[in-house]
């Protein structure tokens, strides 16, 4: 189960919650991220439409997402809806909510390494990240990319640093980006061929792999960890290509494919 800091969600927060009871006026549920707090979903609250049999629409274990209505701490529960809220909420949510989940499951093995348990995780470190990154994955993402480094210069505790980049990198592959180009080469040289070659020699890296789509045009392709690098790669690989059939007396141009 997910945590999180406060004891209560807020009024109009989306929460994931699983069903355990369904009553002909409403349903029953409890919080993941809340310790398992009562929610109550009234009939009403099912549907924008007319409700014949509240079972059409929830059922007992059921995984359900819905926006907080109202919060009773003294009664123990939370009113909650299920229509209102858009279907890319619901989906953004579940999926915020697994991703949570993951990032838990990573923090436990943290702890693990330094012979903790997930409390003490949550305790020592774990509020403190969501605090500072906004979730726990948050900063496994950052350990796996940038190195215990960044987390310690944040603020975190070295030792717990070092154990969440060790888990990190195990389990969390880095964003790839994927974006392509063309470069059209020509030489009027009687070595033509050489000085594509060359010009096609002149391009490197193991991000970057070349094509032949068809003379006089070559494919670019790069891969990398965000879009900033991929495209400042790949247009630096089309420029040392040109420029040496420039150099040459041919000529050269670059386009972009678009997305």
């Amino acid at each position: 189960m997910v945590r999180m800091r406060k004891e209560w969600p807020d009024e109009g927060d989306l929460v994931v919650g699983t069903v355990h009871k369904v009553l002909n006026y409403g349903a029953f549920g409890s919080l993941e991220e809340y310790d398992g707090k009562e929610v109550f979903i009234h009939i009403s609250e099912v549907s924008s439409g007319w409700v014949k049999n509240i079972r059409d629409y929830v059922r007992e274990n059921q995984k359900i997402v819905a926006r907080v209505l109202r919060v009773n701490p003294k009664k123990g529960h939370v009113d909650v809806s299920l229509k209102r809220i858009r279907e890319d909420q619901r989906t953004r949510k579940i999926q915020q909510w697994k991703i949570e989940q993951k990032a838990e499951k990573l923090l436990e093995f943290s702890a693990k390494i330094l012979e903790k348990d997930l409390d003490a995780g949550y305790e020592e470190v774990g509020y403190g990240i969501m605090e500072e990154f906004g979730d726990l994955y948050g900063a496994f993402e950052i350990a796996a990319e940038e190195g215990a480094k960044t987390l310690i210069d944040r603020g975190m505790d070295e030792e717990w640093a070092n154990a969440i980049t060790e888990v990190a990198k195990k389990n969390i592959s880095p964003p790839e980006v994927n974006i392509t180009g063309y470069v059209d080469l020509k030489s009027y040289s009687p070595n033509g061929v050489d000085v594509i070659k060359k010009a096609l020699g002149a391009i490197n890296g193991e991000e970057i792999s070349v094509q032949c789509v068809g003379a006089p045009r070559y494919r670019l392709m790069v891969k990398s960890s965000d879009y900033i690098t991929a495209e400042t790669l790949l247009k630096e690989a089309a420029d040392k290509a040109i420029e040496v059939v420039l150099e040459e007396g041919g000529e050269g141009t670059f386009q972009r494919e678009l997305e």
